[in-house]
Formats: C-alpha cells, sequence, structure tokens
C-alpha cells in the first residue's frame, strides 16, 4: 500500500513538472514573440575556391635609342628622297585617251575605335544557396577555440540569414534573419538571436522594427535597414552586383538594427590585405574598418574583410568584445548550391 502510494505520488510530481514547464515555455513564447519557422536545410553541390589573379601583360621591348652607321646612311638617304618628291608639282599624268587626269582612289578613313559603353544597371540577381565555414579563435577570460558558419538561402523572392557560432561544443550563439529580397537590397522582417537561455525577437513592419511586446525602437525604419546578420549578404551583394563600388579610401555606410536600438554604421575600406586562409590559401581581401558611433548600446564592434576574388564574401570578421576581449572567424571553406544557370527544372505535372 505505502509503495502504491510513492508511485501515485511520483506520478503526479511528473505530471505537475510538465505542466510547469509547458507554461514556462508559453510563458517565454507570450514575452519573447513566436519563433520563427525556419527553412529546411539546403544542398550544397560544390566547392568555391580563389578566382586566379589576373596575368600581367608582358612588358614591351623598348627600341634600341643609337642605331647602327648603315642604318643611319639608309635613313638619310630616304630623307633626301622624300624632300625631292615633295619639291615637285603634285599633277597627275592624263589618262592615255586624253581623258581627264585621274583622280586618286580615296584612302579608306581609319575605323574608329567604339565609345567606351556606359555601365549597365547593376544586377539584382541574388547569389545561391551558400554556406561559409570558419575557424574561430579568441580570447575571452582566456582563450577560445570554436568554429562558425554564415549560411544564405532563398526560395523565390523569400530569404533566410543565420549566423551560428559553436564554442567547445558547449557553448552555442545563433542569429536568424528571414525576409525578402528586392532589386533594391535585402528588406529584413524578422530577426532572432539566442544566447544560453536568452532569446530575442525583433520584427520589421510598416515603417518601424518593434519587439516582441509592440514597442518601437528609438527611431523611423530608415531605408534599408538591416540585422546583425543580414549586413554579411547585403553588402557582399551591394559590392558584387556592382551598387557600391568597394575601394580602399571610399566609406561603406549601413543602417543596423538590433533589439537595443538602432544606429548607422560607417565602415572605412582601409587597407587592401593578403589573407592566409586554413584551406583556401592566399586571398586577397578589403579591410572595413567601423567608425566610433553615437550612443553606442554595448562595447561590440566588427572588423570585416571582403574578398573579390570569392564573390566579394567576407572571409574573416574580427569581433571586438571590450577590455581586450575579441573574436576572430577566418574562412576555411565555402559552399554553395546550384547556380540558377545549372538548375534543372522541376518536371511539370500533367
Amino acid at each position: 500500500m505505502i509503495s502504491s502510494n510513492r508511485c501515485l505520488l511520483f506520478l503526479l510530481a511528473l505530471v505537475l513538472a510538465a505542466h510547469w514547464g509547458a507554461l514556462s515555455w508559453l510563458s517565454q513564447q507570450a514575452r519573447y514573440g513566436q519563433a520563427l519557422v525556419l527553412m529546411p536545410e539546403p544542398l550544397f553541390t560544390r566547392m568555391i575556391m580563389p578566382a586566379p589573379a589576373p596575368v600581367p601583360a608582358p612588358p614591351r621591348r623598348r627600341e634600341a635609342s643609337v642605331r647602327a652607321p648603315e642604318t643611319v646612311a639608309v635613313a638619310a638617304e630616304e630623307i633626301a628622297a622624300i624632300d625631292t618628291a615633295s619639291s615637285e608639282p603634285n599633277v597627275a599624268p592624263a589618262s592615255p585617251d586624253g581623258a581627264a587626269p585621274g583622280v586618286p582612289e580615296p584612302v579608306a578613313p581609319a575605323v574608329a575605335s567604339p565609345a567606351p559603353s556606359e555601365p549597365s544597371a547593376p544586377s539584382a540577381d541574388w547569389p545561391p544557396d551558400t554556406r561559409v565555414s570558419y575557424q574561430l579563435k579568441g580570447y575571452y577570460r582566456g582563450d577560445i577555440y570554436g568554429s562558425a558558419r554564415v549560411q544564405w538561402q532563398r526560395e523565390q523572392e523569400r530569404y533566410q540569414a543565420r549566423l551560428d557560432v559553436s564554442l567547445a561544443l558547449v557553448l552555442r550563439v545563433s542569429m536568424i534573419s528571414q525576409g525578402v529580397t528586392t532589386p533594391a537590397g535585402l528588406v529584413p522582417q524578422a530577426y532572432e538571436e539566442r544566447f544560453l537561455w536568452d532569446v530575442r525577437r525583433m520584427t520589421f513592419a510598416d515603417g518601424f522594427a518593434r519587439l516582441p511586446d509592440g514597442t518601437r525602437l528609438a527611431q523611423a525604419q530608415p531605408q534599408a535597414l538591416q540585422d546583425t546578420v543580414s549586413q554579411f549578404i547585403e553588402l557582399s551583394h551591394r559590392f558584387s552586383s556592382g551598387r557600391e563600388a568597394l575601394s580602399v579610401g571610399s566609406p561603406v555606410r549601413i543602417w543596423l538594427a538590433r533589439p537595443q536600438g538602432i544606429a548607422l554604421w560607417t565602415y572605412d575600406v582601409v587597407a587592401e590585405e593578403t589573407l592566409q586562409l586554413p584551406e583556401l590559401g592566399p586571398v586577397q581581401a578589403l579591410h572595413l574598418r567601423p567608425r566610433p558611433i553615437e550612443n553606442p548600446a554595448g562595447v561590440i564592434t566588427a572588423e570585416l574583410w571582403f574578398a573579390p576574388g570569392l564573390q566579394y564574401l567576407p572571409v574573416q570578421v574580427r569581433i571586438a568584445l571590450g577590455e581586450g576581449n575579441h573574436v576572430e572567424l577566418l574562412a576555411e571553406r565555402i559552399e554553395q548550391g546550384a547556380a540558377p544557370a545549372d538548375a534543372v527544372p522541376e518536371p511539370r505535372k500533367p
């Protein structure tokens, strides 16, 4: 009888614990908003390697400045003959039948080189599904090592971009952006970031960025507003499509929204550098360094390196966490799905 009562109490405790867990989960969902519905994992079919550097043209051979004596003599005779011919009247001989003097045949005009064509409008085509895998190392109260990846995928006009970070196979951080693609760029609609048990979400609608409880961020949504993850894809596409030139000395500006607020970030393109990547080898990349922003919400900043020979993808990211703490990501592998031209259309249903 006593054992039976203990079993009943044990079952009752399990039921109460399950109900408490369910209520806690529902409370969290109500507080942070509904979780994002993730896209299925894409299929990657090829590896991307750095494009070879252009081969420089061979230097032109300079003509000898000193001529041989016999060459000088021949040149003098040619000049004298030209002077004699130019001093005689330029009269065309009459034709044998007494007709008017013949008219010299006209010389065919030189073909003018075509004028340089105006630059075409930037392409709105977006890249195929892409995953960049990184080695991670840094310092946070001690040396840290791990891995990370940035993944981009698209279904018609909808997109999903995510950043996943794994430290020591225990600590995991994920950031996910979802929205739509347009000829003018990415338009985020929802953003979610997870760090341990902390979940933060944000939505973009009606010209404003909102927190799950309906709170609008400090200011109206500026044009081309991005989030922490979508900025990597947006900037890469701006550079690769020609919408924005990437060159040393030119600033790059982008509006970023996080749950802490909205700010305009300005990156200075400070140098073109050769990076030694773990598996991809030496790669040329342009280094973007952020300027300090007014009223920063936190101390986290990120320097970015984009590689023109690798579709302007971010091949290195250095995140400063304040007080000497930092994390550095180095690209080691780039995978892509089938390009649009290689994609096999689905068979039509009868």
